[in-house]
């Protein structure tokens, strides 16, 4: 049942679990929770992402960021910057490319790096292993166990066969694999059916075009937040929602130990409140730290869960966007199939992790000319742009973001977000990727020298606005001063308040951070059904 109605605290039902955000935390918590009978209230800060055709509009989309947040966050010199986030149904899912990875082991160890250590977990990969074959089956993630060699054991196979390379795509794998690199097919949540040669079938949902990645999907095919757990959740009788309203704050008891009020405010600047037994935060790593700071209290002075450590240790990875230029033609439609894991943990040559390399949405002619004035003078002047996108090659180089303390989300007095960001922060591993690719491209049929910064899928060169991985700043831990929840992600210091977006890493590693979050919340699911019995 879809509720909107929203009535004061006096005449709403209780709830057994409210939670607050309907991403890849927040929305697969409910779909967890939903067959348990409990009542559950979502509460979402937008509403439906409209179905329109700018849903795959290019100049839409990524030049003029119709579906961003309209708002603005300050950096830690106070300029104002866009953050790269959405709010809908079904949160930056609606947006995300849907590469769906597991951390590896290694990432849930102490691992060092160049430019300092990546902190431990306090679970390992083994407890979250079961959660991560569950993850993959429920958002129908296509791929092949076994064809990285860096990556965990798996407890069960994909449930579905991995995304079938197009012909260049093949052949980069081909020449890859010719240097004696193990290139395997990306993981990626799509409703997907193959025919042979990897066309989709007449009755697949997803039809392999070439918007799979940061556009919303006009015909449902891709794996969001919204249609794999928001929709079948709100099925259940049990289960209900409310949207367009924006959580500002939470109160406490008498004694300040448990949360007794969840407040929102609707567009037209009127308070609501809900009540449940447990509260769950999930707004993404910037959002729940703002507000658990902004529910500070006479019990809790520097916020919930805050023993100076909510804000702080914010992470968003190291990222390269890059655009080679093939020799030959790519016709390839659906190019997000491919990633390379080779130098995530070292090289012959480096000690310390360099990162990953996958796939990216294939870059069309309006994305091209959206970078035109920075690319001035970097390419032939016999190759137009039109020319040029059918022979781009788009690859995302991923570095591991190390957790410092000073990298972190305040609010003025205004409550404002500021975001506060060493850009320089362990990039050493992530130039030194770049390399490896650059030195590359002749043997991958590639122009040598035309490795281009595709700046459009990082918020126009502006890494501090580039927020779409963001984690860290409500960290979980054993030691509660030194984090800020315990290890089912409920704050040490109140009774009944759990976090369960990207906010609980402690370390990012340097993969796409969806699955794990949505891991993590199928874990978090089962200890809530377990205490609610």
């Amino acid at each position: 049942m879809i509720t909107r109605t929203v009535v004061a605290v006096g005449d709403a039902p209780h709830y057994d679990v409210a939670i607050i955000g309907t991403g890849a935390g927040g929305g697969t918590l409910a779909h967890r929770l939903a067959p348990s009978g409990k009542r559950v209230l979502l509460v979402e800060r937008g509403d439906y992402l409209p179905r329109e055709r700018d849903n795959w509009d290019s100049t839409a989309v990524f030049v003029r960021g119709k579906y961003g947040a309209p708002e603005f966050w300050l950096d830690k010199d106070g300029s104002e910057f866009p953050p790269e986030v959405n709010y809908y149904v079904g949160g930056n899912t609606k947006f995300y490319g849907a590469a769906l990875f597991r951390l590896r082991p290694e990432d849930f160890g102490e691992l060092r790096h160049h430019g300092g250590l990546s902190p431990a977990w306090p679970i390992r990969y083994e407890d979250l292993e079961r959660y991560y074959t569950q993850a993959e089956h429920l958002y129908l993630v296509h791929g092949r166990h076994g064809e990285d060699p860096t990556e965990g054991a798996a407890s069960a196979p994909y449930a579905h066969p991995p995304v079938e390379h197009e012909p260049r795509i093949q052949q980069l794998s081909d020449d890859l694999e010719k240097r004696g690199l193990h290139p395997f097919h990306l993981p990626i949540g799509v409703n997907l059916s193959q025919e042979d040669g990897g066309r989709a079938t007449h009755s697949s949902v997803c039809i392999r075009c070439n918007r799979v990645d940061g556009f919303p999907c006009l015909v449902r095919g891709k794996s969001d937040a919204e249609v794999i757990c928001v929709e079948p959740a709100l099925r259940h009788p049990n289960v209900e929602m409310v949207t367009n309203t924006h959580v500002v704050r939470l109160e406490t008891d008498a004694r300040g130990r448990s949360v007794s009020a969840v407040v929102g405010r609707l567009p037209d600047g009127s308070e609501v409140r809900f009540t449940a037994d447990v509260v769950v935060v999930s707004c993404g790593a910037v959002n729940s730290a703002a507000l658990l700071l902004a529910s500070a209290n006479e019990h809790h002075p520097n916020g919930l869960a805050n023993s100076d450590v909510v804000g702080r240790f914010y992470m968003r990875h190291n990222n390269l966007a890059l655009m080679a230029v093939s020799k030959e033609p790519n016709d390839t439609q659906f190019q997000k199939t491919l990633a390379l894991h080779d130098w995530y943990l070292g090289a012959d040559d480096w000690d310390y992790p360099l990162g990953g390399i996958q796939m990216l949405g294939k870059s069309d002619a309006e994305q091209i000319h959206g970078e035109a004035p920075r690319w001035a003078g970097a390419v032939t002047p016999d190759m137009p742009f039109e020319v040029l996108a059918h022979h781009a090659v788009d690859f995302w180089l991923c570095g591991e973001d190390l957790p410092l303390a000073d990298n972190r989300v305040t609010l003025d007095g205004d409550a404002r977000i500021h975001l506060a960001l060493d850009e320089k922060n362990n990039v050493e591993g992530l130039k030194r990727l770049r390399h490896k690719l650059q030195g590359m491209l002749g043997h991958l049929g590639m122009h040598e020298h035309h490795l281009l910064s595709h700046s459009i899928y990082l918020h126009k060169g502006m890494p501090i606005g580039a927020t779409a991985h963001q984690a860290g700043t409500v960290r979980f831990g054993t030691d509660p001063a030194a984090s800020a929840l315990d290890v089912n992600c409920k704050a040490h210091d109140l009774d009944n308040l759990y976090v369960v977006d990207t906010s609980f890493f402690p370390s990012i590693g340097a993969v796409n951070p969806s699955l794990t979050a949505i891991a993590n919340a199928l874990r978090v699911g089962d200890h809530l059904m377990a205490r609610l019995g």
